[in-house]
């Protein structure tokens, strides 16, 4: 058996030298600095493509350019040549569009490619697109794999035609005319056939052999009609390895609900073997396909991926190769080259003749691109070899080849064994640091190379706090591992409590556990272990505050005892990516829980001890965008929610103290002494040191059991207590900003806000001014502050926790409210968050206050859940109602609704009402996804012109009635119009047009509210 490349039946592999011959070398990207970090650090190219696509194509890495505004790209482009130009909303300086057709005017050679955020908005910006100036439009997800998607099949086009017709190398054909969708399915195709690939190469003799290997691949083309398909097919027809289609799209200029079907029947009709496969939304298609026939995957199915992974293996040849005797009897089978190279020795040399006769290793190869391997291997040549044992030598010794290469990854990860306890930013493999993560390495990696916050506060450490990230590629290899996939699989999920049990029964991947006790070993420090999920933190679906973060004192002497209540958490905060909440909130989005990946952020908690409490002086949330601005303050302006202790209570929604940084002593909320105690924070969140919660209470899906609520008054001896707090004299009705251990303590923050003992507000200023610039959009920032306390440490801290870009409601759709609509509503707002008219919703579910029992909130929240499950299958909206501030955890001041209670609202009113105080909402996690959805968020204040007609409400039979809810349904859809301009909304009955008089059709402008979202 000769292995002369030449005396193969096909190219030589020098063939495969110029395959791909047309590279993506240089990218201008052009968005805010934010967009461009997420894609650089994120899904950095030149090392994803080596390190984790092991060289799928490239023997040279592209090159991104970054342009933070139109100007500056075209600078770039002047300067250099590029092959590729992709660009983001939000540019400065022009219009994305405008831009697209500029860039075609002066550079028609270059192709632009436009990636957008918002799912909901695929249509609008379909009809707005310029076809002429735009390649193909994309949707960003997160997913950094979608970059070398794009990049992978834009080359694919630009080379099949060559290396079809000189290597023979095979094409997968999609058919899909959906921008989500194909954004969505790319970045999977490839992933598949490159893992496949991967899995009979684990190694290569080098960086460039294994580049080159790889040039083989199947190449992925991309249809969006019929006729486009056609044509493909009847191009590389001898070449076409399979054809992916959606079922509905256009034949000859016409919408076809069945262009799938007329398509795969006809190419079936010429190649009767080919695997074919319907990946469709209806479930109704799959008879049909059965008819082709073709395998039918539902694209909204939760495991979506398994199911291509599936095909890909079943049918695409890329399964393992199976060691037979010349009876066809299973002797043994591989499935990859590893497992071939240790079965060798052992195989009978009567299969082994049998299988070299047949150009079975030849074929299997050929599968899996082993182009080069599988050439040298062709049944004729096998007389060159004198038995069946210089086979099996011959085919170790190439297998053996292939692993000895050196992996070189360029994404730096944590090394047990060269553990540095002074690195701020640890990572542990190669998957995506997941939202939150990623917003602590882009404020890591922004405060290295902009020195103005330390350079305006020099007397303060401003920092990120010390983080270790367990990629997204754990995760997946710890459900994978445990099958814990199939939780989602089953008809019915088990619920929250059954799935943490499974979760914490499994086991987590050795590799990762090994390296979690070197972290543990080293690290002595109070550690949160937060969530940091693909999702969470995201334009427009951030998945605030629906996952899990549990606090560890890591006091124990034991390093054993500290290693496995870490590993408890971790295995906790990936539970919660399946638990109720999370799940519901992905139904409301265009996500699939199976796509969600979760990392887990490990970060030192910032805060000091006293006696066995361990927390900040301050913690917060800093808004750069204030949704609701009174009096002289403007929504650019900002706003700011401060608590003392942990942060929890100001993301829960609880009793803060709210400012805007740039009038620090501008507190209505503080205006009469009845008002600060009143208002002022009563208790605050710590974390207990001195013990541990027993097995039961840990593994709880509750409260965090590590923490602890302390009353102010009961820590008047605490340092920060002192020199946070006020004092009330009850005698003189006095507060006095000094502390005295003689009267009752109020949080008032006077020496912070009054005296400026800590510029906490211009830091704030600072920040959200720089995440703006940074990120391109409103931001939301949390921090933690420890102030200097006397023989603990003499230096403030200011601490950076978290940064994400805030929902951008957009102001353009014309949107009026007449004075007629206002005199006719059942309900009226001048405080309203959102943009549009809703034409769909006709129930109400509103909290009557006749009932209403302030103590009685949790009740209500149940109920609510009960009439919210009633909507499940109907697909359609309500408008609900009620007091105080919805999703607070602090039921005195709102009903405590989780997402999964409320997961089919359309639109949330909250009023006031004598038992309940509250502010505005807008600091909370819960507010954060709410309006991240698009749900319009209605205050409904009694000290302005807003009202709600009750009596109105009471005049109608309700649909459903309880001890706390009533539910109307009305005959019509309601009209419920939200002005984002002005901040208006009102709900009205649709009664249709009736003759009235002029003036009140004059729309309504409220002159104190009328701002727009940056």
């Amino acid at each position: 058996m000769k292995t002369d490349e030449t005396a193969a039946d096909g190219p030589s592999i020098k063939i495969y030298h110029e395959l791909m011959a047309y590279k993506v070398a240089d990218i201008l990207l052009v968005s805010s600095p934010y967009d461009a970090f997420i894609m650089e650090e994120e899904g950095r190219l030149s090392n994803r493509i080596i390190n984790q696509y092991k060289g799928l194509n490239l023997s040279k890495p592209p090159k991104l350019t970054f342009a933070f505004s139109v100007t500056e790209a075209f600078e770039q482009l002047q300067s250099k040549p590029f092959d590729l130009v992709l660009a983001m909303p939000g540019l400065a300086g022009m219009d994305v569009y405008s831009f697209g057709r500029q860039l075609k005017e002066q550079y028609s050679q270059i192709p632009f490619c436009l990636l957008f955020h918002n799912t909901c908005d695929i249509n609008r910006y379909a009809d707005a697109e310029p076809e002429s100036a735009v390649y193909r439009t994309y949707i960003w997800r997160g997913k950094a794999d979608l970059l070398l998607a794009i990049i992978k099949n834009f080359e694919d086009e630009k080379n099949v035609a060559f290396d079809t017709q000189n290597a023979k190398v095979r094409v997968i054909i999609m058919v899909e005319d959906s921008p989500y969708h194909y954004s969505s399915l790319l970045p999977v195709l490839y992933k598949h056939i490159v893992i496949q690939t991967q899995s009979v190469m684990e190694d290569s003799i080098n960086e460039e052999e294994r580049i080159l290997k790889r040039r083989g691949r199947p190449k992925i083309l991309v249809a969006h009609d019929y006729d486009q398909a056609m044509t493909l097919f009847e191009l590389y027809k001898p070449y076409v390895l399979s054809v992916f289609t959606d079922m509905s799209y256009v034949i000859n200029g016409q919408e076809d609900p069945y262009a799938g079907c007329k398509l795969l029947t006809r190419i079936k009709s010429e190649i009767p073997d080919l695997p074919v496969l319907v990946l469709s939304t209806e479930e109704k298609n799959r008879d049909i396909a059965a008819t082709i026939p073709a395998e039918f995957i539902n694209k909204n199915s939760n495991n979506l991926h398994d199911q291509i992974k599936s095909f890909f293996v079943t049918h695409l040849g890329f399964g393992a190769f199976v060691f037979r005797m010349p009876d066809s009897s299973e002797i043994a089978r591989a499935s990859n080259l590893r497992e071939v190279e240790k079965l060798l020795p052992d195989v009978p040399d009567a299969s082994m003749l049998h299988h070299a006769r047949h150009n079975d290793f030849s074929r299997w190869l050929l599968a899996r691109n082993e182009v080069d391997f599988a050439l040298s291997l062709k049944p004729y040549t096998i007389d060159d070899f004198t038995d069946a044992s210089e086979i099996k030598r011959f085919l170790i010794e190439r297998i053996r080849a292939r692993r000895k290469d050196s992996r070189q990854g360029l994404v730096i990860e944590f090394d047990p064994e060269k553990f540095d306890s002074d690195t701020d930013f640890m990572k542990i493999g190669t998957g995506s640091l997941g939202g939150k993560a990623r917003g602590l390495a882009f404020m890591s990696h922004q405060l290295g190379i902009d020195l103005s916050l330390s350079q305006k506060f020099p007397e303060i450490d401003i920092t990120i706090p010390q983080t270790f990230v367990i990629a997204t590629d754990g995760f997946n290899m710890f459900v994978e591992e445990n099958k814990l996939f199939r939780l989602i699989e089953q008809d019915k999920m088990p619920d929250d409590a059954q799935v943490i049990e499974h979760f914490l029964k499994a086991e987590l991947p050795r590799p990762l556990k090994m390296r979690l006790k070197a972290y543990i070993q080293n690290v002595h420090y109070p550690i949160a272990v937060r969530s940091s999920s693909l999702f969470e933190d995201a334009h427009y679906q951030p998945y605030a505050g629906l996952y899990k973060t549990y606090m560890l004192p890591n006091t124990d002497t034991s390093t054993e005892k500290r290693l496995e209540r870490l590993i408890t958490a971790v295995k906790l905060v990936y539970a919660s990516t399946y638990l109720k909440a999370p799940r519901s909130y992905t139904q409301s989005t265009m996500h699939r829980t199976q796509d969600e990946e979760m990392a887990v952020v490990l970060q030192q908690i910032t805060g000091t001890r006293h006696k066995n409490y361990f927390y900040p002086s301050i913690s917060g949330v800093a808004l750069s965008y204030n949704f609701y601005p009174i009096a002289h303050l403007k929504a650019e302006d900002g706003i700011s929610y401060i608590a003392l202790g942990l942060g929890k209570i100001v993301m829960d929604g609880g009793k803060t103290l709210r400012l805007c940084p740039k009038y620090p002593q501008f507190l209505p909320q503080f205006s009469m002494i009845d008002d600060i105690l009143e208002n002022s924070q009563k208790y605050f969140y710590a974390l207990k040191m001195d013990e541990f919660p027993t097995h039961e209470k840990f593994f709880g899906i509750g409260e965090d059991p590590c923490l602890t609520k302390l009353y102010i008054p009961n820590a008047k001896d605490h340092p920060a207590v002192r020199m946070l707090c006020s004092t009330f004299n009850m005698q003189d009705n006095r507060i006095r900003d000094h502390f005295s251990d003689k009267e009752f303590p109020v949080l008032t923050f006077a020496n912070i806000l009054k005296y400026n003992a800590f510029p906490l507000a211009e830091i704030l200023s600072e920040v959200t001014a720089l995440g703006v610039r940074w990120m391109g959009t409103s931001v939301e920032v949390e921090f933690a502050v420890d102030l200097p306390i006397e023989g603990v440490r003499s230096r403030p801290r200011f601490s950076l926790l978290q940064i994400r870009p805030m929902c951008e409601y957009k102001q353009k759709l014309g949107v009026t409210i007449t004075k007629k609509e206002i005199k006719n509503a059942l309900c009226h707002s001048a405080h309203s968050l959102g943009n549009g008219e809703y034409k769909d919703i006709r129930d109400i579910v509103y909290v009557d206050p006749k009932t209403f029992e302030a103590n009685k909130t949790p009740l209500m929240a149940e109920e609510i859940n009960k009439i919210n499950a009633m909507f499940n299958d109907t697909g359609t909206k309500y408008v609900l109602i009620g007091p105080g501030r919805w999703g607070s955890s602090d039921r005195w001041l709102g009903i405590p609704v989780a997402w999964n209670d409320i997961s089919n609202v359309g639109v949330m009113v909250e009023t006031t009402i004598e038992s309940i105080r509250a502010d505005f909402s807008q600091g909370s996690h819960f507010f954060q996804n709410i309006t991240a959805l698009g749900i319009s968020y209605i205050t409904v204040e009694d000290k302005c012109n807003d009202f709600i007609d009750y009596d109105f409400l009471y005049s109608l039979e309700p649909a459903t009635a309880t001890r706390y809810l009533k539910h109307i349904r009305f005959d019509r859809p309601l009209k419920i119009l939200v002005d984002g301009t002005t901040s208006q909304s009102v709900i009205m009955q649709d009664l249709g047009e009736s003759e009235t008089d002029i003036m009140d059709d004059i729309p309504v402008i409220n002159a104190n509210v009328g701002v727009n979202l940056p």
